[in-house]
């Protein structure tokens, strides 16, 4: 199977498995929305891991699956996977925490890119190297991480950078040797898997559309949301568990 889910305290752990590298291929990028769309319905998982298999984080697109260009249709089809492989990551409805345990290629850095929280290993790389096989592509995401200069340095010469370098512009959380990576990922996971789970969702979704809105508009729903939330019976339960000085026993309503 090309993408491994496996739930536990609710927490998701999502693992690309396509050796060697863990490619996109069509088929991968599908089980990928299918698995976080699942993982936005299911009661049982309050916030995600993705990460990868072996030493590869993602290689990118697999470049022995790509469209026929003399297909009419394919082409498009092929770009509307791609767009919504990463766009199932952004909506998923739980928080997603990248792992990025090895080389983050092209696709696979716009994978990461999606999630909300980075950290990666201290051998991880990230590149986006479309340029190096005569293509384009990727600066939308590049511009969300990185200043003008730097963003069309990486786009126009396809170099990598190392993720201590990332750390130092503030892209990455954390950076941490390999054995470490996934124990301080769970870690997180763990504590935001410990909030009330309707306050995480809507967490998920004001932070969203922050990227989108003017800071008066976004406080203003910012500030709907916590009304919203003020009379549900998690919040109650939150306030009460404080006054006894207990931990909270949460509904999910």
């Amino acid at each position: 199977m090309s993408v491994i889910l496996e739930v536990s305290d609710y927490v998701a752990v999502v693992r690309l498995d396509q050796p060697p590298v863990n490619a996109l291929s069509r088929a991968t990028r599908m089980r990928l929305i299918e698995v976080f769309d699942e993982i936005s319905e299911r009661d049982d998982v309050r916030v995600a891991i993705l990460t990868g298999t072996g030493k590869y984080f993602c290689s990118g697109a697999d470049l022995k699956d790509r469209p026929n260009s003399e297909k009419a249709g394919d082409f498009l089809a092929h770009n509307r996977w791609t767009r919504e492989t990463g766009n199932a990551i952004k909506e998923c409805a739980k928080p997603v925490i990248a792992a990025v345990n090895g080389p983050a290629l092209g696709a696979g850095f716009g994978l990461m890119a999606a999630c909300d929280i980075f950290l990666a290993s201290d051998d991880a790389t990230f590149a986006m190297p479309e340029i190096n096989v005569g293509l384009a592509g990727g600066v939308s995401m590049l511009r969300t991480l990185f200043g003008r200069s730097f963003t069309r340095r990486m786009f126009y010469t396809g170099m990598r950078v190392p993720a201590a370098e990332l750390y130092r512009r503030g892209v990455l959380d954390e950076v941490l040797p390999a054995d470490q990576l996934m124990p301080a990922a769970m870690a997180i996971a763990q504590e935001i898997a410990s909030k009330a789970p309707l306050a995480v969702a809507y967490a998920k979704q004001a932070a969203n559309m922050m990227d989108l809105m003017p800071q008066r508009d976004g406080y203003r729903m910012e500030q709907n949301i916590t009304m919203t939330l003020a009379k549900t019976e998690d919040a109650k339960e939150a306030r009460q568990a404080f006054l006894e000085k207990r931990k909270p026993v949460y509904k999910g309503r």
